[in-house]
């Protein structure tokens, strides 16, 4: 289904995705959208509960906007990006040698430092029951992480881990002295007019439209939409609309938040991740298998799955979507994106 009117404007749409009906009609998903730009135009298209312009969650999408801000202090001379990121947040343990995990480390999950959403009870991306409901300050979160050992020393491995992005979120608010949710809004959201994209801290709802995330507890469906998601913080607690991501990814890798150098430096990757994809700083690159590369991130919280993308020459697409307990396959995912950028 195709609701054109997003936040009162009409887009003009140059075809749909019939792949998304797919996912619903074969129990993959509730919902799901797509929305593609490009020089010829916009294509958007939904299915199931979801509709066009409607809001999720975007989970570790949060990360880019967060990298992002810390980048243009870097531009600032506020930060040093090889700086032991403990000079800006008291208590970041240590390597076993010695070192210290830097602010560039922390951005690229090169850091070593244990991921609190590993221990039980600490991942929104498991339901939680009543406990969803819970406020988390960062601090108890850092707590959590930094009273395990790190994986490896800074610098010696890859590991993906949400403590890097609440270090990050805290590093902005130390410098900045105001809260990182109001430093986002202020150098990226307001600049862009993102108008659909917030940092919802303890509000548990989502903004009208959206479509309604699932979970599977003891064999039934259960409504999963509600939650406080104070709990993922600065690592993966915002909302947004697919527009706006596809806005806010065109102006970052357009070079229009971050002088080049900065945006050179969120470009090199860790290639070897172990993953479907390369990691930057605060950016994904996705390898297709038609020989082209896109850069973004994904992002999960329980319910919502998305995948906010741009390549080089400018297109952009953003796919959301409310997996059921079958799932997407992970090829279905790529030959949606390869059937707009290949």
């Amino acid at each position: 289904m195709i609701n054109t009117a997003i936040a009162g404007v009409v887009l003009a749409l140059t075809g749909s995705f019939p792949a998304l009906d797919g996912w619903v009609d074969q129990g993959w998903a509730s919902a799901a959208l797509l929305t593609v730009e490009d020089p010829t135009g916009v294509r958007a298209d939904a299915a199931g509960e979801a509709s066009v312009g409607g809001h999720f969650r975007i989970g570790s999408t949060t990360k880019t906007f967060v990298a992002t801000v810390v980048l243009q202090l870097v531009d600032e001379g506020e930060v040093g990006l090889d700086d032991p990121v403990d000079r800006y947040v008291a208590g970041v343990p240590r390597g076993r040698n010695g070192d210290r995990p830097t602010v560039r480390q922390v951005l690229n999950h090169t850091s070593g430092l244990y991921d609190y959403a590993h221990e039980e009870g600490y991942s929104t991306n498991r339901w939680r029951g009543a406990a969803r409901f819970r406020t988390y300050r960062p601090q108890e979160l850092l707590d959590v992480a930094f009273a395990r050992p790190s994986y490896f020393d800074p610098g010696q491995g890859w590991h993906y881990s949400n403590t890097n992005y609440v270090v990050a979120g805290m590093l902005i608010e130390r410098v900045t002295g105001r809260t990182y949710g109001d430093e986002v809004r202020s150098r990226i959201l307001r600049p862009l007019g993102l108008a659909h994209t917030t940092v919802p801290g303890r509000r548990p709802g989502l903004p009208h439209p959206h479509a309604r995330g699932y979970a599977l507890v003891d064999g039934r469906l259960v409504d999963a939409t509600v939650m406080n998601p104070t709990l993922d913080w600065a690592a993966g607690e915002m909302i947004s609309t697919a527009e706006d991501l596809n806005r806010f990814f065109d102006a970052l890798l357009g070079g229009r938040l971050t002088s080049a150098a900065s945006l050179d430096a969120m470009r090199r990757t860790v290639d070897d991740t172990g993953t479907i994809f390369a990691y930057g700083l605060g950016l994904q690159r996705f390898d297709l298998p038609c020989g082209r590369s896109v850069w973004g991130h994904g992002g999960e919280l329980i319910g919502y799955r998305t995948y906010a993308t741009r390549a080089d020459d400018g297109t952009r697409a953003t796919l959301s979507y409310n997996p059921l307990p079958a799932d997407v396959p992970g090829e279905a995912v790529i030959g949606l994106f390869g059937s707009v950028y290949c």
